[in-house]
């Protein structure tokens, strides 16, 4: 029975591949066919402006069918791991708005996203392993290996962004303070010089353009401006930004210095930089023993000692023999 099997799913291993790079195919063709599609519309909206209204709403209404399905997909996907209470939740959402995705479907296609990497990873890997190795508990074994591998794919590349976000706005922060410094002593309130460093910052530091330009869209939509603040320092996960945001807040609710209090906080942010650039050129001794020890010094040891070990073995060892009968 082990034999017959081995023998289907190795049967069905050609089928599901070809299935698998079928569905690529098509993705990319209907990724092509809608840009062809869109760049006619907009050649006609060139064409006739008044039309041009319309070729808006269209492109806002019509969405790539592969998001679609996603989309629909994802809250039947996600039920087995939706969180049970409103702490996970919070947790969730958090860990996405670092990497950016703040949409409300964002946390369910995230969770979708897992189960169909473990779907997926368990039937593919399932299917290589019991082709190679048949049933066995060391094909099971690898299975349930890759299938976990594809369910935290998902996690592990939200981890990535989130850390590539903070990164850039941890460098970026002490440049987007300096222009703030400079227009708000040039006479420009802080909503308007937000406005300015975001206009400047687009192609320097772009997370930090988004979020000032986020902050400013909240702004005019009418909410409060410490809610703003607060809200910019808790959804980036940055406490240099979030810091910032309450030194923000206390200067305007005490009336103080909003120039003094960002060039104080751009100087501590540039001492604390330097600091972790000293800590780790201090950290770089440590850190080369083991490239030194893995692969310099047995090169090292084959050069000095290479030598006196052949001539013990050429001459030593035969007299050694020799006397020894």
């Amino acid at each position: 029975m082990f034999v017959v099997a081995a023998m289907t799913w190795e049967d069905m291993l050609p089928f599901a591949v070809f299935g698998l790079f079928a569905a690529l195919a098509w993705m990319v063709l209907d990724w092509l066919s809608n840009r062809n599609t869109r760049a006619h519309e907009r050649l006609d909206e060139l064409k006739n402006p008044s039309q041009r209204r319309s070729g808006e709403m269209a492109a806002a209404k019509r969405k790539d069918p592969v998001t679609q399905m996603i989309k629909k997909a994802s809250p039947a996907l996600a039920a087995p791991l939706q969180p049970k209470n409103e702490l996970e939740i919070s947790k969730l959402r958090a860990k996405l708005s670092y990497a950016g995705f703040r949409g409300e479907a964002a946390p369910t296609i995230f969770l979708g996203l897992k189960f169909t990497g473990l779907i997926i990873g368990f039937f593919f890997g399932g299917s290589a392993m019991l082709a190679m190795y048949g049933m066995s508990q060391k094909s099971l074994t690898a299975s349930t290996i890759a299938a976990g591998l594809c369910f935290y794919l998902p996690e592990i590349v939200v981890l990535l962004i989130a850390h590539g976000r903070k990164q850039a706005i941890f460098l970026g922060l002490p440049d987007a303070l300096d222009l703030l410094v400079v227009c708000v002593e040039a006479g420009l309130g802080l909503d308007q010089a937000m406005r300015k460093v975001c206009e400047e910052m687009k192609k320097s530091c772009g997370v930090i353009s988004q979020e000032f330009a986020l902050c400013n869209f909240q702004l005019q939509m009418g909410r409060a401006r410490q809610e703003v603040l607060h809200e910019l320092g808790l959804r980036t996960g940055v406490d240099d930004l979030r810091s910032l945001a309450a030194i923000l807040i206390q200067a305007d609710k005490f009336g103080s210095s909003v120039a003094q209090a960002l060039r104080v906080q751009s100087d501590s942010m540039r001492t604390r930089r330097r600091q972790l650039a000293e800590e780790k050129a201090a950290k770089t001794a440590v850190k080369l023993i083991f490239p030194l020890v893995i692969f310099i010094f047995p090169g090292i040891f084959v050069i000095l000692v290479g030598p006196a070990a052949i001539t013990m073995v050429r001459d030593m060892f035969p007299m050694m023999s020799g006397s020894g009968s």
